[in-house]
């Protein structure tokens, strides 16, 4: 298992800090939890967020948000090294969402007034972590957009490119979604019904765009890419 400090210095944000500034931080962020959180746990809620600053060690988190119709939409898809919650700071733009374990996940932590002191010491870090923030947030923006506004099968479509791009493992000319995915659970990241979702991946596996197995897809970035500018035209 990764120790603490080597999982630190594998987070960008933190690529430039010296050891010593590492072994601080180190130092100050206990284990939330010593074992693995099971997949499917809720470990956040809008009335339960807590102040402080999350790292995830190993594992996938998705954060999401519910409409008025109780459907369930996608803001964020989060991996190793990925990052959730709230300082006076800044926020992530994680407080008024569910956080739910898409997998074992493992998590360390950081107080909020701890990493204060800390950032108040190294302005450096505080523009590294604003332009972290204003990244996520315009992430989350055009995501919710995308799967506010589309079809179904654009929305499936968008999605099927969002994570072959950020869990992608290269196999021959298709990409391998690296995160277990039932129709369900894709329907739920999209606010759409199960059966709708299997036509759209039936359809796109008709037209070569992805292939799918239990609980596995791949997909053809450039076919995806080709398909979408076409839909949206």
């Amino acid at each position: 298992m990764m120790d603490k400090l080597s999982y630190l210095s594998k987070i960008h944000i933190f690529e430039a800090l010296p050891p010593e500034d590492l072994m601080e931080i180190d130092q100050m962020t206990p284990m939330t939890h010593f074992s693995a959180i099971p997949k499917g746990t809720i470990v956040q809620t809008p009335d339960s967020n807590r102040d402080g600053l999350f790292f995830i060690k190993t594992g996938k988190l998705r954060v999401y948000k519910i409409n008025s119709e109780g459907k369930q939409y996608t803001a964020a898809i989060l991996g190793a090294g990925n990052m959730f919650g709230e300082i006076d700071a800044f926020s992530l733009g994680t407080s008024d969402g569910y956080i739910e374990t898409l997998e074992e996940t493992l998590l360390c932590s950081v107080h909020k007034d701890q990493f204060e002191q800390f950032l108040l010491q190294r302005p450096e870090l505080v523009l590294r972590f604003l332009k972290e923030v204003s990244k996520k947030l315009n992430e989350a923006s055009e995501l919710l957009e995308r799967l506010a506004l589309g079809t179904v099968h654009e929305r499936v479509l968008y999605l099927l490119l969002r994570l072959s791009s950020q869990f992608g493992i290269p196999e021959e000319h298709f990409v391998k979604i690296d995160l277990p995915l039932t129709h369900m659970e894709l329907a739920h990241m999209i606010g759409a019904t199960r059966e709708s979702v299997t036509n759209s991946l039936n359809e796109l596996s008709k037209q070569g765009i992805i292939r799918s197995g239990r609980k596995k897809i791949l997909v053809d970035q450039k076919k995806a890419k080709e398909s979408f500018a076409l839909d949206n035209h």
